[in-house]
């Protein structure tokens, strides 16, 4: 099933690209490989899940803002491929999370991106994956979220 239509089954529908905040672009493509840029928990520019996990945010609340950043991902690809279907794999993720210095699991916020991937692509939508905890991201956002992507020629 295309996934944009899985999309659709799952009532989700792709934000609109927020433009750079800064002096960069959102991806590169370098041969078969797409770089993104971080992609936070907004819609149209504006951070929707913003927080401190570990104080006023719940795991399950940062989940949400990893896979809001994951839907952002996605609208970049859109914009960049025209088919999400033109996607092969998730190749590399990095994600950042905003939480308190003592709090430490960060992996268990990342999943949200990656179940959402996974959910929409199967196993290719799961990337060798890196998760930082920090104390502040752009807008106050729970996640910050760069990958690199396999696409078709």
């Amino acid at each position: 099933m295309r996934v944009e239509k899985k999309l659709q089954e799952m009532g989700l529908k792709l934000p609109d690209i927020a433009e750079p905040a800064g002096v960069y672009v959102l991806a590169r493509r370098v041969g078969n490989l797409l770089y993104l840029a971080g992609q936070t928990a907004h819609i149209n520019g504006v951070v929707q899940v913003s927080g401190v996990v570990g104080k006023d945010l719940t795991v399950e609340e940062g989940q949400e803002g990893a896979r809001l950043s994951a839907l952002n991902i996605l609208s970049v690809l859109k914009a960049e491929l025209g088919d999400l279907d033109k996607v092969r794999q998730f190749v590399q993720m990095i994600a950042y999370v905003r939480c308190t210095d003592e709090f430490g699991s960060y992996t268990g916020v990342a999943d949200g991106a990656s179940m959402l991937l996974r959910e929409l692509y199967g196993e290719a939508g799961l990337a060798a994956r890196m998760t930082i905890g920090t104390n502040e991201l752009p807008g106050g956002s729970v996640t910050e979220i760069m990958t690199v992507v396999e696409v078709e020629d």
